[in-house]
């Protein structure tokens, strides 16, 4: 047999298993796992980017309300314990450690809406421009926020959906044996909304 026929041959199996391979789903799951981790790298941006507002915030609440110390205290608690608690990509299959990210975070929350429903007994705080300019940027936050949970909740439920779906559970229950479904985002309507501002 002629050896060029034979590795032209050897090249065409190659290449249909290869489109085969692509074409039955092989590469869904951790292209859908990869999404559902780069959402994931969005929340966490966000919500680290709320962290950073708040010592601006507070110092200027701080300013002009110096008697509402415990409001003042109960926001910069808050945030430590909203920071220490980490989720990295490898542990978004454990319920438990997203269940202690979302408490930490609506504790956050709630603990922004006290404050800032304190300076409405404020009229200078309320019209002071770098109070302004941070409440604008808080609630640009709050809403990217929204959205950043959004997006990983809809990527997690597609990675998820994909592990128990035909052709897909064939991979998920060999070659991708080891993965997990990821837990979900869900923190209770009251607990993560936006804390409401009116000025």
């Amino acid at each position: 047999m002629n050896p060029t026929l034979t590795r032209l041959r050897a090249l065409a199996v190659v290449a249909l298993l290869g489109l085969s391979v692509a074409g039955c789903g092989y590469n869904t799951i951790p292209t859908l796992e990869e999404t559902a981790k780069a959402r994931w790298a969005d929340v966490q941006n966000n919500y680290q980017r709320r962290a950073d507002l708040i010592p601006n915030l507070v110092a200027t609440v701080q300013g002009y309300a110096k008697q509402e110390r415990e409001v003042l205290t109960a926001v910069v608690e808050a945030r430590a314990k909203a920071t220490q608690v980490h989720v990295d990509a490898s542990q978004l299959t454990d319920p438990e450690k997203m269940k202690q990210f979302q408490e930490a975070q609506s504790q956050l929350s709630g603990a922004l809406g006290r404050l800032l429903a304190v300076s409405e007994n404020y009229p200078d705080l309320k019209s002071n421009q770098n109070f302004l300019a941070l409440q604008s940027q808080l609630e640009g936050t709050e809403n990217r926020i929204t959205v950043a949970r959004r997006d990983y909740i809809d990527a997690v439920r597609a990675y998820n959906t994909e592990l128990r779906t035909f052709p897909s559970v064939i991979w998920a229950s060999t070659a991708f044996r080891a993965n997990k479904p990821m837990a979900e985002f869900a923190a209770s309507e009251t607990s993560q909304a936006p804390p409401q501002v009116k000025f």
